[in-house]
């Protein structure tokens, strides 16, 4: 079950459903990392690949904000707008979609 969090914008998750649902909430990071990895610039240059490398970053960090959330037992909201604005960035919208969904992970 989710509840607030004193951290703004977070949700905590208790101790079981974080047990519980520990294997779905790290299969649905390490896939957006493995994707993430795997994209390439839009565009040839040395000003899309820095933007690029820039955006691949701030998604990485996101799911590393996420994962240190977790870890405390909560979903971090920071992380979680920062993977999802990368991942959209880098045209992975069903990603990101799914990444958001972890918002409600004990819910449902």
């Amino acid at each position: 079950m989710t509840t607030p969090d004193s951290t703004p914008g977070s949700t905590r998750i208790s101790a079981d459903d974080r047990a519980r649902l520990d294997p779905i909430f790290m299969q649905v990071i390490l896939d957006a990392q493995a994707q993430v990895q795997q994209t390439r610039p839009a565009q040839a240059g040395n000003l899309a690949a820095m933007f690029h490398k820039e955006t691949v970053g701030d998604a990485l960090q996101g799911c590393a904000m996420l994962i240190a959330g977790w870890n405390q037992g909560r979903v971090d909201e920071g992380g979680l707008a920062r993977a999802s604005k990368s991942l959209r960035a880098l045209e992975l919208p069903e990603l990101a979609e799914r990444l958001e969904k972890l918002r409600g992970i004990a819910d449902g």
